[in-house]
């Protein structure tokens, strides 16, 4: 069955917009994607007919918002093959999550000098700066993978890097700059041999290939609302719940807790644990709805649909001279997000030459300033896909492109 992008297209309305003239090319779903009419009705009919607070009211109100809030956690349980839903901590973003677990279940794990946590050059700065905090409150050591020429995981020191001294490995499944995706299951298996802890940056695989946390084997996810149709302001940490259950709360407040008196507090069992005060009860409904809206497509579906765009779209560029695409060269084992270079021309200016024209690229460091170190560049210029983009807006970022190189020479 053929993917319907074109329907798909029309359930998002800010794609019918126009900038600076020009029909809106959106090509920046890594950093934020879209939201569905699907989505934005949701939340605007939580807010208009069912705000309340949640697990506190007995009223209609606060009834309704606690079910919505929890329908919410159950789909995406079930959306990420979580064994419970109980196993989905709600928190605001990946950052948060990564956080967490660098804060809790480093503090289960009682790390002392001689410890290792083992991450890699590939990570975003939200899988790096915890761990390196981490490491200069305990005295443990942290120790990272490479990247091979062709953007993959350097696993060549696999058994060497993850050893008897490796308390937990937190890596990328998917490269937010790179857009390689990680197999994992080395990873896996060599950290279950020395008895480490495994957790995985979801944010760019969740929303555009199937992800099964228990097939995976690992022991946390995180991922993020904003890049997988929902809204702003909610991301998800997923554990296994016998872990969650050992690990101390990393914020304390109301709803977190069993029984506070003057002189102790006892906590709730995960997830309230770690849901301190009120949380983010729309943005949950919307994230709820951005799962019923994916699922219904399928993220199989979606994941083959951008398999063909990123391969027309590494042809394409790969024609246009002048540009150096990093990262994998052939769409196996990457995702739909391009990082590239164009000789001579910092990423800024190509960046706005580009949005003068209504195509809208990421330009920077990407959170991920050691990939760009690793590949010789201060800064690269990111284009990245999702359910709605098309060969036609692949062919004008080739046309701005060629409009940048003719600019500067």
């Amino acid at each position: 069955m053929t993917f319907d992008v074109a329907r798909v297209r029309a359930d998002f309305p800010i794609l019918e917009r126009e900038v600076n003239g020009h029909p809106l090319v959106y090509l920046d779903s890594a950093n934020t994607s879209q939201k569905p009419r699907q989505v934005l009705e949701a939340m605007r009919e939580h807010n208009e007919r069912h705000n309340g607070n949640v697990s506190r009211s007995v009223h209609t109100l606060g009834t309704e918002a606690t079910t919505a809030y929890e329908e919410a956690r159950a789909k995406i349980a079930a959306f990420i093959n979580a064994g419970t839903p109980d196993e989905i901590v709600f928190v605001k973003n990946s950052t948060e999550a990564l956080n967490l677990i660098a804060h809790s279940a480093g503090q289960m794990l009682a790390l002392k000098p001689g410890d290792e946590i083992v991450i890699s050059e590939m990570e975003h700065h939200s899988n790096i700066v915890p761990w390196q905090l981490l490491c200069e409150r305990t005295g443990a050591t942290l120790r990272w993978f490479g990247i091979t020429d062709d953007g993959r995981l350097d696993l060549a020191h696999l058994a060497e890097l993850v050893n008897e001294r490796t308390k937990l490995v937190s890596v990328v499944h998917m490269s937010n700059t790179l857009g390689t995706i990680n197999d994992v299951s080395q990873i896996v298996a060599r950290a279950r041999e020395v008895g480490a802890l495994v957790a995985l940056d979801c944010s760019q695989s969740v929303p555009h290939l199937p992800v099964d946390v228990r097939g995976l084997g690992v022991d946390f996810i995180a991922f993020t609302g904003h890049k997988m149709l929902g809204p702003t302001g909610i991301g998800v940490l997923w554990g296994r719940f016998e872990l969650l259950a050992k690990m101390p709360p990393f914020l304390g407040g109301g709803s977190m807790i069993e029984t506070v008196t003057m002189a102790r507090t006892t906590y709730a069992a995960p997830p309230a644990r770690f849901e301190a005060g009120t949380p983010p009860i729309a943005e949950a409904i919307g994230l709820g709805a951005a799962v019923d809206y994916l699922s219904a497509l399928g993220m199989e579906a979606i994941h083959q649909h951008e398999q063909d765009i990123t391969a027309y779209a590494l042809k394409t560029l790969s024609d246009v001279p002048g540009v150096r695409i990093f990262g994998p060269a052939t769409p196996e084992g990457r995702g739909g997000t391009l990082s590239f270079a164009v000789d001579g021309v910092h990423p800024h200016d190509v960046g706005q030459i580009l949005d003068a024209i209504g195509v809208e690229v990421r330009v920077g460091h990407h959170c991920a300033k050691p990939t760009c170190a690793r590949f010789g560049v201060p800064a690269m210029t990111r284009a990245s896909f999702y359910l709605y983009t098309t060969t036609d807006e692949i062919d004008a970022l080739a046309r701005g492109l060629d409009q940048v190189r003719k600019v500067f020479g």
